[in-house]
């Protein structure tokens, strides 16, 4: 016998609040070695360049997973993005980088960059599917846990 992970209900993406911005730092250190703390992170919402999205269970509206970028002019950059671990693999990120890059065009992004760990296969698929290349890289501008020093890409994309 088979068993399948059913995948969840797709997200309601909506705008990020800074009254989730505990829930966001919980997510972030789940995934990255320097989290961000939720005040840093309310403090990015309170700024007009900066847009944040979050992705909501539709049934309770815990939140799923968050992205936030900066605008500036013609141009954007994605500060981060982050999955809460039990909604890893599961289409959440697609679900929500699809509806970010949406909200981004839509404040008069024409160009987005992003930087991403050298090794994290899994966001490196996800960018590639959503049509980003590799345009630099910056080496040793990621620290692991154990102070290893690793490589961040510069990736890029444009946004119709």
């Amino acid at each position: 016998m088979r068993f399948f992970r059913r995948r969840p209900s797709p997200s309601a993406v909506r705008l990020l609040r800074a009254d989730q911005a505990e829930a966001c730092a919980r997510i972030h250190a789940s995934g990255f070695a320097h989290p961000w703390p939720a005040g840093e992170i309310a403090a990015l919402l309170s700024s007009p360049s900066c847009i944040g999205s979050a992705a909501l269970d539709p049934a309770g509206g815990a939140l799923r997973g968050f992205a936030l970028s900066r605008v500036a002019a013609e141009e954007a950059e994605v500060l981060t993005i982050a999955v809460a671990p039990s909604q890893r693999r599961r289409g959440v990120g697609a679900e929500l980088l699809r509806e970010h890059l949406a909200r981004v065009a839509l404040a008069g992004a024409k160009t987005i960059f992003l930087e991403v760990d050298a090794q994290n296969a899994a966001a490196l698929s996800l960018y590639a599917r959503f049509g980003f290349v590799k345009v630099g890289e910056r080496a040793g501008y990621y620290r692991r846990p154990d102070g290893k020093a690793v490589a961040a890409l510069v990736m890029r994309r444009e946004l119709a």
